[in-house]
């Protein structure tokens, strides 16, 4: 298989220069590690935007400027820091995102500042609510306030004629999601996947098996983790218990939520955290914690004690999604980057870099030539049995999601 068939000739060369160069210089923070140390902050963020706002004044459905693609090759992109690929000799230079400007013409302005889903829906809302262009073609955003936009009519219908490789290529269980069915508004920008990470040394040697075992294990009094996120601690909690997260009732969370309680009251849990528990997961202090399957792929690089478990119950699983707002004006250029990234070849470099899970059919095989060791990490690539044991967080109403945040954050201290 060529990983180069229908690139340009200074498309082939950005890819080439891209896999020579290599990734021994690549640093260790990924897009959620810039979060370290704001947990509480990120709590109460996500607490004063929990409910879903009614519709406002100016947005009634779905609402679509007319599309100046074809006038003006620009498109303004709105993503999550250190969540792209980057050239190891040129640290500014974005290879994947360079081969889409040579190949297309289309002048990308990249910009960093999606820092925390909730806090960026603060910035664009007032536009949105307004009736007005927020100044992104293109945004990336977690599933469930993926959602949200959708939901308000705040998310633009994507052209299938456009995405004839995003189509194509999607794996099968991205397809559909409960945020999006049938996928009309969003591409998935990578899976994730929420697991157990514990270190071997701090834990003797022995794996972590279940969350009960997180919660309740003497031998780990005072050295595990939660995360800050309700989605995806308490949907761990609820699977433990015998749960699914993608049906569960009021009773089944409020009863997760006394479980983790009795944790914070023995003082069995060290404390909840954002992405702030990898340095403490990799020095031994936190021996073993609910964590983002991502950031343990990127640890192990340089910690072998660093492992992860599924619980038999099964892990929570989600998306970082690609979409674009309401009133865009560029909705044609927007999609020609979404179908640039389901390239197989395109995909396999995204993922070698940000080591989440890779939503592109093709890409694994086209991993082999850059890393052949993540191209085997079912934490990238899973596997059936992985994928078998991938569970959905429900959508929530606007009650449900105003209540659900509020017990949480009065949990963690938020």
């Amino acid at each position: 298989m060529d990983p180069y068939e229908g690139m340009s000739e200074p498309v082939r060369k950005a890819w080439e220069r891209s896999l020579t160069n290599g990734r021994a210089a690549r640093t260790a923070l990924t897009r959620r590690r810039l979060l370290a140390g704001t947990g509480a902050l990120g709590a109460g963020a996500l607490l004063a935007g929990c409910g879903i706002p009614p519709a406002e004044s100016g947005t009634t459905g779905e609402e679509a400027a007319p599309d100046l693609s074809g006038e003006e090759k620009v498109l303004n992109f709105s993503n999550w820091p250190l969540y792209i690929d980057v050239d190891d000799e040129n640290p500014g230079s974005r290879p994947t995102l360079e081969a889409f400007e040579a190949e297309t013409g289309i002048a990308v302005s990249y910009t960093e500042d999606i820092n925390d889903n909730n806090e960026f829906f603060g910035k664009i809302r007032p536009q949105l609510a307004a009736g007005q262009d927020t100044g992104r073609d293109l945004v990336c955003l977690t599933d469930w306030m993926s959602g949200r936009l959708i939901r308000q009519g705040w998310a633009q219908r994507l052209d299938p004629a456009n995405l004839p490789n995003a189509i194509a290529n999607v794996e099968a269980r991205f397809r559909t999601a409960p945020h999006d069915p049938g996928r009309q508004h969003s591409f998935p920008w990578t899976g994730i996947a929420t697991v157990i990470g514990f270190n071997r040394r701090a834990t003797g040697g022995d794996g972590i098996t279940s969350v009960g075992q997180l919660l309740e294990d003497e031998s780990l009094h005072g050295r595990i983790s939660l995360l800050t996120e309700m989605r995806d601690t308490m949907g761990m909690v609820l699977l433990d218990m015998g749960k699914d997260p993608a049906s569960f009732t009021d009773d089944d969370f409020e009863a997760a939520i006394a479980r983790v309680q009795r944790a914070v009251d023995s003082r069995q849990l060290r404390r909840f955290t954002g992405n702030d528990y990898l340095d403490e997961l990799n020095s031994g202090d936190i021996a073993a914690c609910v964590a983002w399957a991502g950031d343990i792929v990127q640890l192990r690089m340089d910690n072998p004690d660093i492992d992860f478990f599924m619980p038999e119950t099964g892990y929570l699983f989600g998306t970082d999604d690609l979409l674009v707002p309401a009133l865009a004006r560029r909705r044609a250029n927007a999609e020609a980057l979404i179908d640039h990234y389901y390239r197989p070849a395109v995909a396999a470099e995204l993922a070698a870099w940000v080591n989440f899970i890779c939503p592109v059919v093709g890409a694994q095989e086209e991993m082999r030539a850059i890393d052949g060791e993540l191209a085997e990490n079912p934490l990238i690539f899973p596997d059936e049995e992985m994928v078998a044991k991938g569970a959905v967080f429900r959508q929530l109403d606007e009650d449900e999601e105003t209540r659900y945040e509020d017990m949480f954050a009065k949990l963690i201290g938020a």
